[in-house]
C-alpha cells in the first residue's frame, strides 16, 4: 500500500485546522494525566507528594529527550512522504523506534543505579529517598512505554493523521485516572500500593498507548518495515533523525535553566509571589494550548509540502500559523485581563497571592501573541530540516532576552519590572523568530530551485 502525501493537496487553511484541532484534546489530556497523579498522591500525605515532586525534574528530562526524538521523526518522515519515498518512510519509522528503544535502555539503566545519589543531589532528605526509590524502580523500566508510543505517534502525525494520536493520548489519561485510586488506595479488593500504585498505573496506561500506536502505525498506515536492514541503512536513518533530534533535545533541556533563574528571582519577593508565579504559569499553559496544538499540526504540513517542493503552501501555512497565534494571543490577553481577579480567586484565598496573580495576568499575557509566533517559527525550522537554527532562535530568546530582561526589570521596578521584562523578551523573541524563519525558508527554497535547474541543465546536455 502506498503512503499518500495528503497534505500537499487541498485548501491550506482547512488542512491545517483538520490537523490541529484534534491535538487540543490530546494536549489537554497530557495535562490531565499529570494532574490526576498529583491529586491522588497528595491524598497520601505531604511526604509522598514531596517524593513525587522530586521526580518531576528527572521525568521532564526524559520527556524532553523523547520529544526531541519525536520532532526528528516527524520532520524526516513528513518530508519523505512529501517526496513520495514510501520505502524511506517505512525504513525511518522503523529505525526511529529501534533508536528510541536503545535510548530508553541507556537512560533507564543509568537511572536505576543512580537513584540515591541523584535525588540526594536534588535535595531529597533520607526519609524521602525510600519513597522515591519505590516509585522510580517501577517508573524507570516502564519508560519504554512512554517513549516508544511518542515516536510511533510522531510518525503517525507525519502522515497527516492527528486524530488517532490524540485519541490514544486521551485514552491513556482516562485509564490512568481510573487506575490511580484503585492501585494507590486499594479499591475493589486490590492491595493498597500507595506510591508504587501510582507508578504501576502510569506504566499500565502507557503500555496501552504503545500497543495501540504500534498497531495503528502498522495496520492502518503501513509505515513499518520488517525487513532486516543493513547497518549502513540503519545508521543513515538514525543520522537523519538525530540531526533534528539532538538540537531539539538540547533546547528542551536548556529551557528550564531560564525558568530556574526567574523562579529564584521571584522567590526573593516572598512565598506569595512564588505561589502566584506557579499559578500564573499553569494558567499560561492552558491559555496557549490551541497554539501548541496548531504547532503539532504545522510540523507534518510544513514537512510534507517542503519535501514535495510546494513552497507556496509552506509560506501560506506559516502565514496562517502566525495569524492564528497573534489572534489567539490578543484574545487570551483580553479575556485574562477582564477575568484576572475571578481567575486568581480560583487558585487562592490569600489576598497577597490573589494580588500577585492579578499582577501576573495583567502583564505576562502581553507576550502571548509573540510566544505563539515564536513556537510557529521553531516548529517551521524543525520541519524544513533546520534544527540548529531553531535551537539558536530558542536559546537566543532564553539567554539574550529572557534572563537579562528579567534581571534588569527586577532591578529597576521590583516584581512589576521583572514581569514586564519577561513580556518584553517574549515580544522581541517573536519578532526575531519571524525574520529568521523567513530568511531560512527563502534560502532553502532558492537552493532547491538551483538544484532543480542544475539537474534540468545536465539532462538537457545529455
Amino acid at each position: 500500500m502506498e503512503i499518500p502525501a495528503k497534505l500537499t493537496q487541498g485548501p491550506v487553511l482547512h488542512t491545517l485546522f483538520g490537523l490541529s484541532f484534534p491535538m487540543v484534546g490530546g494536549i489537554l489530556s497530557v495535562v490531565g494525566f499529570n494532574l490526576s497523579d498529583t491529586y491522588f498522591v497528595s491524598q497520601l500525605g505531604t511526604k509522598e507528594l514531596a517524593a513525587m515532586s522530586f521526580t518531576f525534574p528527572v521525568v521532564m528530562v526524559l520527556f524532553g529527550v523523547a520529544m526531541g526524538l519525536g520532532t526528528g521523526t516527524t520532520s524526516v518522515v513528513s518530508r519523505a512522504i512529501g517526496r513520495g519515498e514510501t520505502s524511506t518512510v517505512r525504513r525511518i519509522s522503523s529505525d526511529s523506534l529501534v533508536l528510541s528503544f536503545l535510548t530508553v535502555l541507556l537512560f533507564a539503566g543509568a537511572g536505576m543505579f543512580t537513584i540515591t545519589p541523584l535525588f540526594t543531589l536534588l535535595g531529597a532528605t533520607p526519609d524521602v529517598i525510600p519513597l522515591i526509590r519505590q516509585y522510580m524502580m517501577i517508573w524507570y523500566p516502564g519508560i519504554v512505554f512512554l517513549v516508544i508510543p511518542m515516536i510511533a505517534n510522531a510518525a503517525i502525525r507525519a502522515g497527516g493523521d492527528t486524530k488517532i494520536p490524540a485519541l490514544i493520548m486521551i485514552g491513556a489519561t482516562g485509564t490512568n485516572i481510573i487506575l490511580d485510586p484503585i492501585l494507590i488506595f486499594g479499591w475493589f479488593g486490590f492491595p493498597r500500593l500507595e506510591l508504587q500504585g501510582a507508578a504501576i498505573a502510569t506504566v499500565i496506561s502507557r503500555a496501552g498507548t504503545m500497543v495501540a500506536s504500534l498497531l495503528i502505525l502498522h495496520y492502518r498506515h503501513r509505515m513499518l518495515d520488517f525487513v532486516t536492514p543493513s547497518l549502513r541503512d540503519v545508521w543513515r536513518s538514525w543520522k537523519s533523525v538525530g540531526v533534528i533530534a539532538v538540537p531539539a533535545t538540547i533546547t528542551n533541556l536548556l529551557q528550564p535553566v531560564a525558568l530556574g533563574v526567574v523562579t529564584r528571582l521571584i522567590a526573593s519577593y516572598g512565598p506569595g509571589a512564588v505561589g502566584a508565579w506557579g499559578a500564573g504559569s499553569r494558567i499560561s499553559v492552558f491559555a496557549l494550548v490551541p497554539v501548541f496544538a496548531l504547532c503539532s499540526g504545522l510540523v507534518p504540513f510544513i514537512g510534507q509540502n517542503w519535501g514535495a517542493e510546494q513552497f507556496d503552501r509552506v509560506a501560506r501555512g506559516r502565514k496562517y500559523g502566525y495569524i492564528f497565534a497573534a489572534f489567539w494571543g490578543v484574545l487570551a490577553l483580553g479575556i485574562l485581563q477582564f477575568m484576572a481577579e475571578p481567575i486568581a480567586r480560583l487558585f487562592s484565598n490569600d489576598p497577597d497571592v490573589i494580588r500577585e496573580i492579578v499582577r501576573y495576568l495583567w502583564i505576562i499575557p502581553f507576550g502571548y501573541a509573540t510566544v505563539g509566533i515564536l513556537s510557529v517559527t521553531e516548529e517551521t525550522l524543525n520541519a524544513i530540516g533546520k534544527p540548529v537554527m531553531a535551537s539558536v532562535q530558542t536559546l537566543a530568546h532564553t539567554f539574550v532576552f529572557t534572563i537579562p530582561f528579567s534581571v534588569v526589570g527586577a532591578h529597576l521596578h521590583a516584581i512589576t519590572g521583572l514581569l514586564s521584562g519577561l513580556a518584553a523578551a517574549d515580544i522581541l523573541g517573536g519578532v526575531v523568530g519571524v525574520s529568521l524563519t523567513r530568511w531560512m525558508c527563502l534560502k532553502g527554497e532558492l537552493m532547491c530551485r538551483l538544484r532543480d535547474a542544475e539537474t534540468a541543465a545536465a539532462a538537457a546536455g545529455n
